[in-house]
């Protein structure tokens, strides 16, 4: 397992190809965007074209990754061939001398292996083929909303803007996806890091004690603060962003390895659009909309 630390890397997306299905439903506060792939139609039904963006709404059809490749993300890999290394040894002397033990031993080291690959997953989500819309932020990861509207007690940054800040805390679990992506666009103006402790990140106190790294994003007269916060089993935040930099809605800015959660602060004019206890997926989900510009 890795120690406590702040791990600045860095690393970009694959390209895949989406398709388009209307065979899955979703709730009001979720925002998709795909392109669907040329050509390729389902039986009784027209293909859309090459290039076209189609938003999803309430009763409307989820985008289906039929055929994308799934990305790995660099950071995975030292934990993805540190195992395979045991289980071939093993694998080798059981199959040298005939012993069934060495070879049973291999599994758990192949197991454990597995599991780093499934962790460390990156699949391509809609914002990184079209563009979100100017007015939303997207939830930075994927979790369950743990809280969303008043700012927990003594968590919100400083300066707060006038009306306060209002917050939405995923956490992630260690099967979620624990890449973490830009709720909103805009340029970092600030960045700071925070060591602490590593209690569970679905505890209360975490926002005040466990180790973070925190990020102010600015568009305009727009504002986002958000935070990587570690839990219990995660030990490294992974920032690949900086002060200068812009990010995109919906951009990969970096991860957290091993079940932690992430904090969205946003201005009282925006409207959030998620509840405690939804499940949400980064770059995808809606948790909040800003007012339309005019």
């Amino acid at each position: 397992m890795a120690s406590g630390g702040h791990d600045p890397d860095g690393g970009g997306p694959d390209e895949v190809s989406l398709s388009l299905s209307g065979d899955d439903r979703q709730t009001p506060s979720r925002w998709f965007e795909a392109l669907a792939t040329p050509a390729r139609g389902r039986a009784g039904g027209v293909a859309r074209p090459a290039g076209t963006p189609r938003e999803v709404g309430r009763g409307a059809g989820w985008p289906r990754y039929r055929r994308a490749s799934m990305r790995i993300d660099r950071a995975g890999w030292p934990f993805i061939t540190g195992p395979l290394a045991p289980a071939a040894l093993l694998a080798a002397a059981g199959a040298g001398t005939g012993r069934r033990w060495a070879r049973v031993a291999a599994w758990p080291f192949l197991a454990l292996s597995a599991y780093m690959l499934l962790f460390f997953r990156d699949p391509e989500r809609a914002c990184d083929r079209v563009e979100p819309p100017a007015d939303v932020v997207l939830s930075p990861a994927d979790g369950m909303v743990m809280v969303a509207g008043e700012p927990q007690e003594g968590v919100a940054p400083e300066p707060a803007p006038e009306g306060g800040w209002q917050q939405v805390s995923v956490f992630l679990s260690v099967v979620d996806v624990h890449v973490n992506r830009s709720p909103y666009r805009g340029e970092v103006v600030e960045s700071s890091y925070r060591p602490g402790s590593f209690l569970a990140a679905y505890r209360a106190e975490s926002a005040h004690r466990n180790e973070r790294s925190e990020l102010w994003l600015r568009e305009g007269e727009r504002t986002v603060v958000f935070r990587q916060l570690v839990g219990v089993l995660a030990r490294r935040i992974v920032t690949r962003t900086g002060v200068g930099r812009r990010l995109a809605t919906g951009e990969r800015f970096g991860l957290m390895k091993f079940g932690s959660r992430m904090d969205v602060f946003l201005p009282a004019e925006c409207t959030l659009t998620v509840r405690k206890g939804q499940r949400v997926r980064g770059g995808e989900t809606v948790i909040a909309r800003w007012p339309a510009a005019g």
